[in-house]
C-alpha cells in the first residue's frame, strides 16, 4: 500500500516537474542542439529501445555525444566514438535533458534504476530483474553511490534495494544528492573505460543456468 502510494504520488511530481522543466531548459537544450549539430552533425538527439516498467520497451532520447560507427575511420568502441564536446555533456549530464520528455510521457520517472540495454534483460538473475518493477529514472539510487564506479553487482544490487525501500523522502534524498554529484562530477566513466564495460551476466544466474542445464 505504501509502495503503490508512493508511485502515484511520484507520477504526480514527474508531471509537475518535468513539464516545468521542459520550459525552463528550453534555451539551454536549443543551445545544446546547436553544439551537437555543428560538432556531429544531424540527427542531434540519440534515440533507442529501452526496457522500462515491467520490462516493456519505450524509445528514450538523449542528445547525441558520440560519432556513428565506422571502422574505415577507426570509430568502433566509445572510446574511439565519443568526442570532447560528448564528454563535456556527460560530465554535465547536459545530454539527459531531452529525457525530461520521457517522464513527462510516462516512460521514465525522475527518480529510479537506470534503464540500460534490451540486450540485458535475459541476463539478469530474477532477483536483478525486479530492477524492473518500477519506471527507470533519470537519476538512482546507483548513479548517486558510485556511478560508473561501481561494479554491475553493485549497481543492480543497488536497484533492487531501491525498489524495495522507495519512498517520497528516499526520492527528494537522491535528487539533493543528484546535485552534489553533478557539481563533483564524480563516477562519469568506469576505471578504462568511456562509460561502461557491457553487463555480460550476473555469476550467480550464470551459476544458476548451469545448474539447470
Amino acid at each position: 500500500m505504501k509502495a503503490r502510494f508512493t508511485d502515484m504520488a511520484q507520477r504526480a511530481i514527474d508531471i509537475g516537474v518535468s513539464a516545468t522543466a521542459l520550459v525552463v531548459t528550453a534555451p539551454v537544450m536549443a543551445g545544446v542542439a546547436a553544439a551537437v549539430a555543428a560538432n556531429l552533425g544531424r540527427p542531434v538527439l540519440f534515440r533507442q529501445q529501452r526496457p522500462g516498467l515491467h520490462g516493456r520497451p519505450f524509445t528514450l532520447v538523449k542528445f547525441r555525444t558520440m560519432r556513428d560507427v565506422d571502422e574505415r575511420r577507426g570509430l568502433v568502441t566509445d572510446a574511439d566514438r565519443l568526442t570532447g564536446l560528448g564528454r563535456a555533456l556527460r560530465s554535465t549530464s547536459l545530454d539527459e535533458l531531452p529525457t525530461l520528455w520521457n517522464v513527462l510521457r510516462g516512460d521514465m520517472s525522475l527518480v529510479g534504476p537506470r534503464p540500460l540495454l534490451m540486450q540485458y534483460l535475459d541476463l539478469y538473475s530474477p532477483d536483478q530483474a525486479r530492477r524492473h518493477l518500477v519506471r527507470p529514472g533519470v537519476t538512482g539510487l546507483a548513479q548517486v553511490s558510485g556511478r560508473n564506479l561501481l561494479d554491475w553487482e553493485e549497481r543492480l544490487a543497488l536497484d533492487v534495494w531501491y525498489v524495495d525501500h522507495r519512498s517520497l523522502a528516499l526520492n527528494a534524498k537522491i535528487c539533493l544528492r543528484t546535485v552534489l554529484t553533478l557539481f563533483r562530477r564524480e563516477g562519469i566513466s568506469a576505471p578504462g573505460e568511456a562509460t561502461m564495460p557491457l553487463f555480460t551476466g550476473s555469476p550467480r544466474a550464470v551459476a544458476e543456468a548451469d545448474g539447470d542445464a
